[in-house]
Protein backbone atom coordinates (compact mmCIF):
# COMPACT_ATOMS: atom_id res chain seq x y z
CA UNK A 1 0.00 0.00 0.00
CA UNK A 2 1.30 3.45 -0.93
CA UNK A 3 0.38 6.26 1.46
CA UNK A 4 0.66 9.99 0.93
CA UNK A 5 1.61 12.39 3.70
CA UNK A 6 1.04 16.13 3.27
CA UNK A 7 2.92 18.60 5.46
CA UNK A 8 0.96 21.78 4.77
CA UNK A 9 1.96 25.39 5.22
CA UNK A 10 5.02 24.98 7.41
CA UNK A 11 5.80 28.63 8.18
CA UNK A 12 9.44 29.38 8.90
CA UNK A 13 11.72 32.41 8.98
CA UNK A 14 15.12 32.47 7.33
CA UNK A 15 17.53 34.61 5.37
CA UNK A 16 16.44 34.18 1.74
CA UNK A 17 17.55 36.33 -1.16
CA UNK A 18 20.62 38.02 -2.50
CA UNK A 19 19.74 41.69 -2.08
CA UNK A 20 21.44 43.47 0.83
CA UNK A 21 18.20 44.01 2.77
CA UNK A 22 17.34 40.30 2.39
CA UNK A 23 20.71 39.31 3.87
CA UNK A 24 20.17 41.24 7.13
CA UNK A 25 16.51 40.55 7.92
CA UNK A 26 14.83 37.15 8.12
CA UNK A 27 11.83 36.62 5.88
CA UNK A 28 8.89 34.26 5.95
CA UNK A 29 8.76 31.17 3.79
CA UNK A 30 5.90 28.70 3.53
CA UNK A 31 6.85 25.09 2.83
CA UNK A 32 4.56 22.32 1.61
CA UNK A 33 5.86 18.77 1.40
CA UNK A 34 4.14 15.74 -0.09
CA UNK A 35 5.63 12.30 0.62
CA UNK A 36 4.60 9.01 -0.98
CA UNK A 37 5.86 5.99 0.89
CA UNK A 38 5.36 2.27 1.13
CA UNK A 39 3.02 1.94 4.11
CA UNK A 40 2.42 -1.78 3.71
CA UNK A 41 4.11 -2.73 6.97
CA UNK A 42 2.68 0.21 8.95
CA UNK A 43 -0.85 -0.56 7.77
CA UNK A 44 -0.52 -4.15 8.96
CA UNK A 45 1.33 -3.68 12.25
CA UNK A 46 -0.06 -0.30 13.39
CA UNK A 47 3.47 0.31 14.69
CA UNK A 48 5.04 3.76 14.40
CA UNK A 49 8.44 2.14 13.76
CA UNK A 50 7.07 0.80 10.47
CA UNK A 51 5.78 4.21 9.34
CA UNK A 52 7.41 7.25 7.80
CA UNK A 53 8.21 9.48 10.76
CA UNK A 54 7.13 12.86 9.43
CA UNK A 55 7.63 14.51 12.82
CA UNK A 56 11.37 13.78 12.77
CA UNK A 57 11.63 14.90 9.16
CA UNK A 58 9.78 18.15 9.89
CA UNK A 59 12.14 18.93 12.78
CA UNK A 60 15.10 18.38 10.45
CA UNK A 61 13.57 20.71 7.85
CA UNK A 62 12.98 23.40 10.48
CA UNK A 63 16.56 23.13 11.75
CA UNK A 64 18.05 23.24 8.23
CA UNK A 65 15.97 26.15 6.96
CA UNK A 66 16.15 28.34 10.06
CA UNK A 67 19.87 27.81 10.72
CA UNK A 68 21.13 28.62 7.22
CA UNK A 69 20.86 31.43 4.73
CA UNK A 70 20.00 30.99 1.08
CA UNK A 71 20.36 33.11 -2.03
CA UNK A 72 17.77 31.08 -3.92
CA UNK A 73 14.59 29.14 -3.21
CA UNK A 74 16.01 26.42 -5.48
CA UNK A 75 18.88 25.79 -3.04
CA UNK A 76 16.51 25.63 -0.10
CA UNK A 77 14.31 23.13 -1.96
CA UNK A 78 17.38 21.02 -2.87
CA UNK A 79 18.47 20.94 0.78
CA UNK A 80 15.02 19.75 1.85
CA UNK A 81 15.01 17.09 -0.89
CA UNK A 82 18.38 15.87 0.45
CA UNK A 83 16.82 15.38 3.90
CA UNK A 84 13.91 13.48 2.34
CA UNK A 85 16.26 11.21 0.38
CA UNK A 86 17.63 9.94 3.70
CA UNK A 87 14.21 8.49 4.63
CA UNK A 88 14.33 4.95 3.22
CA UNK A 89 10.56 4.49 3.03
CA UNK A 90 9.95 7.54 0.83
CA UNK A 91 9.40 6.61 -2.81
CA UNK A 92 8.48 10.05 -4.17
CA UNK A 93 8.33 13.56 -2.79
CA UNK A 94 7.42 17.07 -3.80
CA UNK A 95 8.55 20.22 -2.05
CA UNK A 96 7.04 23.63 -2.76
CA UNK A 97 8.41 26.74 -1.11
CA UNK A 98 6.61 30.07 -1.23
CA UNK A 99 8.26 33.40 -0.54
CA UNK A 100 5.37 35.71 0.33
CA UNK A 101 5.49 39.26 -0.98
CA UNK A 102 8.58 38.62 -3.14
CA UNK A 103 6.95 40.56 -5.96
CA UNK A 104 5.03 43.78 -5.54
CA UNK A 105 1.76 42.68 -7.17
CA UNK A 106 1.85 38.97 -6.31
CA UNK A 107 0.92 37.08 -3.16
CA UNK A 108 4.11 35.04 -3.40
CA UNK A 109 6.70 33.42 -5.61
CA UNK A 110 7.24 29.69 -5.29
CA UNK A 111 9.63 26.98 -6.41
CA UNK A 112 8.64 23.33 -6.65
CA UNK A 113 11.14 20.45 -6.61
CA UNK A 114 10.48 16.74 -6.92
CA UNK A 115 12.25 13.55 -5.89
CA UNK A 116 11.73 10.08 -7.26
CA UNK A 117 13.61 7.22 -5.58
CA UNK A 118 13.74 5.31 -8.86
CA UNK A 119 15.65 8.12 -10.61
Amino acid sequence: MIATIHIKNLRLRTFIGFNEEERIKKQDVVINITLNYDASAASQTDNVDDACNYKVLTKQVIERVESQSFNLLEKMAADIIELIREVDEVLQAEVEIDKPHALRFADSVSVKATYNKSD
